[in-house]
């Protein structure tokens, strides 16, 4: 007899999280499972299942040292020898076997696997217990009771609130360090001409005997999924999480604020700290990965404008779509202000890089190889194609969700179906975040060397980001006219030439249809 099965989630691998609180090794007993269900519910990256899975078994064995009995399903390279593989079969077994009085687990991280386990342990007849998890600076209720009332929910107003709830980079109640909030328009420089220069590189872990195991086994049970797991780097554990922490700190971290929307051909991580996916599976706690960024600015590592930059990436933006996610769950996911058509998936482009387009061809190649790509080669690269080309909201998160290393549900579906596609009508963006490819060639230099021409609408040689741009708005007058920050995009558009207008018109449908190969 069991008194708690105690659940820990791929995403949930920290010996710190409430779901631990009150848990006796005599009477209670830990539970963790792989399985195909979470592999295959969007068709997943190799690199993102290795991401997962071998954080997981590193995890097991921690708790394992720790002196704890844990049930660990563990997938094997054959699926023909897999008992029951998704996610509630599993756990029914175990039920079976185990006769717990009550199922404990940290809040997930994805509502579908919240009612999926809902209702396993509602039809097994056993309570379960979700607990709050405290790794987050805002709870659920807490987000609720900021936003009951207000008629638009502004990020900024909720980031100055949880700045000064939180005490960060706080001088005196409601007096920020250095006397202003927010320093982004200081931090949108590009690259000079001659590139980002000798950018220190992020260290990369040698794959050991569990991850080299895991990779096995997604290379031949997920052959067919896109991606590969050769290459992996990523930290696997709380150790290699926080060396990974301290590096960015001490060699990025100081022009990270600078250059965090640039971009430049052939390069990786630039001054980026590739910490979500570390932080999301809760290697590292927000908060230890905060204060060691504050730390940084009062050691004098790094200025205030590159660590007030990611504060508000952390504390503000990643609070406050978590804030979004639950606040507006399951109705949310239905979103898609823009009626585009529920069939218009992603370009195959999406999957394989096969484009000339030398913006999207090197994001792609990034994303390929490493799972990865930064914020905006995701948001004004990827997402603003998928945005203007009139991909469905929701095969976008979809998509997104596959291809992502850190990529769960609570942070993607508001990052691509609201802030990216604008898919919520403006809850989580006040206006959609369209431009043509001006925009791209003036934070990059992908434009140069690229068969297409950002400032052209029309003609062979016509950016398609710039004619779809174009289409984009035109398509959507209507709608956008009603959006005072909109207004003078939509003038623009009411002064172009007729003829001219027309001939983007016919070339946008073009090549969203696939007669024009881009």
């Amino acid at each position: 007899m069991t008194r708690n099965l105690v659940l820990i989630l791929g995403d949930q691998l920290s010996l710190q999280s409430s779901a631990w609180d009150g848990f006796d090794a005599e009477i209670d007993r830990v539970w963790m499972a792989e399985n195909d269900e979470e592999a295959t519910h969007v068709w997943s990256h190799q690199y993102r299942l290795v991401a997962f899975f071998s954080p997981m078994r590193h995890f097991r064995d921690a708790v394992v040292k720790a002196g704890f009995t844990i049930d660990y399903h563990e997938l094997t390279d054959n699926p023909r020898k897999a008992k029951g593989c998704s996610f509630s079969s599993i756990l029914s077994a175990s039920i079976t076997e185990h006769l717990p009085e009550k199922i404990v687990v940290l809040q997930p991280g994805d509502y579908r696997v919240q009612e999926s386990l809902v209702a396993c342990c509602r039809d097994r007849g056993v309570p379960l217990e979700i607990r709050e998890d405290r790794d987050f600076y805002c709870t659920s209720q807490r987000f609720a009771e900021w936003a009951k009332g207000r008629k638009s929910m502004v990020l900024e107003s909720f980031y100055h609130v949880m700045r000064a709830e939180h005490d960060v980079l706080m001088e005196r109640k409601n007096e920020p360090v250095g006397g202003q909030w927010n320093f982004d328009k200081d931090n949108r420089k590009k690259f000079p001409k001659s590139g980002p220069g000798d950018v220190p590189s992020p260290p990369k872990f040698e794959p050991d005997t569990i991850t080299r195991e895991v990779m096995r086994m997604v290379a031949k049970r997920f052959a067919k999924h896109p991606g590969s797991p050769e290459g992996f780097d990523l930290p696997v554990t709380r150790e290699q999480a926080v060396i990974y922490l301290n590096d960015f700190v001490h060699y990025r971290l100081a022009k990270f604020g600078d250059y965090q929307d640039a971009m430049w051909e052939g390069t990786r991580f630039l001054y980026h700290s590739r910490l979500s996916n570390a932080m999301n599976l809760h290697l590292l706690s927000a908060k230890e990965v905060v204060e060691a960024v504050v730390n940084a600015y009062f050691a004098g590592l790094a200025p205030l404008g590159a660590v007030e930059g990611f504060v508000r990436q952390v504390i503000g933006w990643r609070e406050y779509v978590r804030g979004i996610y639950w606040h507006h769950m399951p109705e949310y996911q239905t979103r898609n202000s823009l009626d585009c058509n529920i069939d218009e998936d992603v370009p195959s482009f999406f999957w394989d890089g096969k484009t000339e387009m030398a913006c999207v061809r090197d994001s792609m190649r990034l994303l390929i190889n490493t799972s990865y790509a930064h914020h905006i080669q995701r948001l004004m690269v990827l997402g603003l194609y998928s945005q203007l080309s009139g991909v469905h909201p929701y095969a976008f998160h979809n998509w997104h969700m596959a291809m992502y290393a850190d990529a769960i549900d609570w942070v993607s579906l508001p990052n691509t179906l609201g802030m990216s596609q604008h898919g919520d009508a403006g809850l989580m963006a006040t206006k959609p975040y369209c431009a043509s490819g001006n925009y791209i060639d003036g934070m990059s230099n992908y434009c140069g060397k690229c068969k297409y021409k950002p400032r052209q609408a029309t003609g062979d040689d016509a950016c398609p980001f710039t004619t779809m741009y174009w289409d984009f708005l035109d398509r959507h007058q209507a709608t956008f006219k009603k959006n005072t920050r909109m207004l003078l995009q939509i003038k623009n558009v009411e002064r172009k030439d007729s003829a001219e207008m027309e001939a983007i018109r016919i070339r946008a449908k073009k090549i969203r249809d696939g007669k024009i190969k881009v």
